[in-house]
């Protein structure tokens, strides 16, 4: 490979909750035993080149005054579309900075519904958009997927639409990719649930964030393409965050091509006066969405496609009563140990302590509002992935 996959990053001390935080209170690594982060979603890779190379070049002038976002960051991201998931008659008017992609939830959420509002969100549900819709006054409703008999995760239709109506929402955030499940929907199934929405006058909030991260055999389709009336329904959230592991840079952008959801969406931004990107990530943005930058995304997704490979075939010979599927798309392994827990006689919260332990750092699936599961970050060298698999084998599933 042109690229480093292989190097594990000593991040301790390197300004990274991933490798300085234990997410447990309780939990603590046993003497003898390298921590290896798999909880927060950020890679363990050394950061794309061209990123690198955009930021140092742009630090090497010395004067960080105002500033407006570029030409050259705007036809970054219209480029990026068009060749990534073929959007045609994006322009710049369609698109705008946002401060993170949950700022931009938040700020969608208070543009367009009040305080004691219900949003439907499918579960199991990213611990993020729990936070944001609590924190800010609403009141979540769930959808839960459900696995079909191949153990794939689905959207409920039927259920979608009677909650929508029961609870008479006209909010709904969607994720698509899905996180935490690894779920790449195909196109009948945004379809589906865009007549579902629009049925009920739904605004939908459709986090893509992890749009990038596609393995071999799925593709992307991004949620305003299914009809016109997505096209205007649909607010979407788009970042290089995920895929080139800037979350410390912060920085992301909407794609809305509704005047009004635009407007509106616009003014609740500008009201805090914090929703305003950095020099540099504007920079790293434009090295990222680069032809350099799709080599290095290319060759990343096939080394996470080897790891979802190796962990799930592993989980399946070694972890009998632990249901996983093979991610289809993100760098996220989602763990259902509903069965193991029950057969052994133990409860999830000892089985994630066991893993913390003997160093394999991850996340409380419970967040999710998913029972007795765990979430996994793969997005690390082979090798590292491999020892902490056998870790799990011979100290957290016995």
């Amino acid at each position: 490979m042109k690229y480093d996959f292989e190097t594990m990053l000593n991040r301790a001390g390197k300004d990274s909750i991933a490798a300085d935080v234990i997410p447990f209170s309780d939990g603590k690594v046993d003497e003898g035993f390298e921590p290896i982060p798999m909880w927060v979603a950020d890679m363990s890779f050394p950061a794309a080149p061209p990123v690198l190379e955009a930021v140092q070049k742009r630090l090497s002038f010395p004067s960080f005054g105002y500033f407006p976002l570029s030409d050259e960051y705007f036809n970054a991201i219209i480029s990026w579309q068009n060749k990534r998931n073929g959007v045609e008659g994006l322009t710049q008017e369609h698109i705008g900075y946002e401060n993170g992609v949950l700022g931009g939830v938040s700020s969608a959420i208070q543009a367009f519904t009040n305080p004691g509002d219900k949003i439907l969100l499918h579960s199991p549900t990213y611990v993020g958009f729990t936070h944001t819709i609590e924190d800010i006054g609403r009141n979540i409703v769930h959808s839960e997927l459900v696995r079909d008999e191949n153990g794939i995760w689905r959207m409920d239709y039927e259920d979608m639409d009677r909650k929508l109506r029961e609870n008479d929402i006209h909010f709904a955030i969607f994720c698509s990719p899905h996180n935490p499940t690894g779920r790449v929907w195909e196109k009948w199934e945004i379809e589906k649930a865009m007549e579902v929405y629009a049925k009920n006058d739904c605004i939908v909030v459709s986090d893509e964030i992890w749009s990038d991260i596609i393995m071999p055999g799925y593709k992307h389709i991004p949620t305003q393409s299914v009809s016109e009336d997505a096209k205007n329904r649909v607010i979407a959230f788009y970042a290089p965050s995920k895929t080139f592991s800037l979350a410390g840079l912060v920085g992301s952008y909407h794609i809305i091509y509704n005047k009004y959801l635009r407007d509106r969406l616009c003014r609740r931004s500008r009201m805090s006066r914090y929703n305003e990107c950095n020099v540099l990530s504007m920079h790293a943005l434009i090295g990222a969405f680069s032809p350099e930058g799709e080599q290095w995304v290319d060759e990343m997704r096939s080394v996470i496609d080897r790891n979802h490979a190796f962990a799930c075939g592993f989980i399946e010979e070694n972890f009998s009563g632990v249901k996983a599927m093979r991610p289809q798309g993100t760098y996220m392994l989602f763990l259902d140990c509903g069965e193991y827990c029950r057969k052994n006689n133990v409860s999830i919260h000892d089985l994630q302590l066991r893993g913390i332990k003997c160093g394999v750092i991850w996340q409380n699936g419970e967040d999710f509002i998913y029972p007795d599961s765990i979430r996994m970050n793969l997005a690390l060298p082979h090798e590292k992935l491999k020892e902490a698999f056998m870790r799990l084998k011979e100290y957290a599933f016995i």
